[in-house]
């Protein structure tokens, strides 16, 4: 991308799991929305990661399937390939490669320390719990660091959009940068936190006061993306409101309705504010039945793109193949530099 006043164009990474037969409006209004407005002023690269998908027990057809269904849903959003590396995590070994390097400079302790393991396996015990799933936060941070600007003069800005769950993850991305480069030479830039403009946080349509997500929420209380019309307009008209029936943002009092005020301002573009006067002294079914109807006008169309990606598989498989190769030829030169200062012998042509 080109450069403007002498400052290279920020890079941004990002990566999300094929874990499920569709993503859901938590992660569309959380992240991935915020995905398409980044590409237009970063140097964007996104990545399916299913090598972060097997650190569980999981199905290989189901898998491959859903690793193009994710693959077509960013594309169905908006990303553009044109503008974006869009590729697949496996479809790039230096990606493991790298992750290796990493861990020889990570100390057990600090991979023992990041909450998410300790969550699971606390849950899992450790006979349930894979050594992958010990060093997922080694091949993130190399998932990461693969895709760092080349060091040179003026400021190099590479951006990663995060929650507050992976937080953790990316400071330990910024400790093993660091920590290379201490040891080896000025190699990587180390990530800056990026929380996008508009991004919003979801919660359970039933339980309004726990994060909407995959594992943890009932099927009715969350909303897929590449949901049919009808069931997804139940579940708006189903969503739990409080008592009462005045439509105000109320996060203590009224948290139902405050879930449901940030998803109608988030996908109109208005401000709560203007969303209250609008309801004011209407009750809860006008205002859900509108938000019902914006939900289906917003997710009709990514999910009819989307089948029609899916419906020709050779087309989606190839504009994944072209990602992968724009996406290798950066993290090829970044590990050609990591091998060097690293001390392998370089393979003789």
């Amino acid at each position: 991308m080109p450069e403007a006043s002498g400052t290279a164009t920020p890079r941004v990474l990002s990566g999300i799991q094929p874990t499920a037969d569709s993503f859901h409006l938590g992660n569309y209004l959380g992240a991935l929305r915020q995905w398409v407005a980044l590409q237009e002023s970063h140097e964007a690269f996104y990545c399916v990661v299913d090598l972060h998908a097997i650190t569980v027990e999981h199905d290989p057809d189901a898998l491959r399937r859903r690793t193009r269904i994710a693959a077509a849903q960013l594309l169905a959003m908006g990303v553009d390939p044109e503008r974006a590396t869009v590729f697949v995590q496996s479809h790039v070994p230096e990606h493991a490669e790298l992750a290796w390097v990493l861990g020889c400079l990570t100390g057990f302790g600090e991979a023992g320390r990041m909450t998410q393991f300790k969550d699971k396996s606390s849950k899992q015990g450790t006979a349930g719990t894979t050594v992958g799933l010990f060093t997922y936060p080694i091949l993130q941070a190399a998932d990461i660091l693969l895709y760092s600007p080349e060091p040179g003069p003026g400021e190099r800005v590479f951006h990663v959009p995060v929650g507050e769950d992976q937080r953790q993850h990316l400071e330990l991305t910024r400790t093993l940068a660091q920590r290379f480069n201490h040891r080896f030479g000025d190699t990587f830039v180390p990530p800056e936190a990026y929380i996008p403009a508009g991004a919003a946080k979801i919660t359970d349509l039933q339980e309004p006061t726990a994060k909407m997500s995959k594992s943890a929420s009932s099927p009715q209380g969350i909303v897929d993306v590449l949901e049919e019309p009808g069931p997804m307009r139940k579940k708006i008209m189903r969503a739990v409101t409080d008592t009462g029936s005045e439509v105000v943002y109320d996060e203590e009092k009224k948290a139902g309705v405050t879930n449901l005020l940030r998803i109608y301002s988030a996908l109109e573009g208005v401000p709560v504010t203007a969303l209250e006067e609008r309801y004011a002294g209407s009750g809860y079914g006008q205002f859900k039945k509108d938000l019902a109807q914006l939900v289906l006008d917003t997710f009709t169309p990514i999910r009819e793109r989307t089948l029609a990606l899916l419906g020709d598989e050779e087309r989606l498989d190839r504009l994944l193949a072209q990602g992968a190769d724009r996406a290798s030829r950066v993290a090829a030169r970044t590990m050609d530099t990591v091998r060097e200062r690293v001390g392998f012998v370089g393979r003789g042509r």
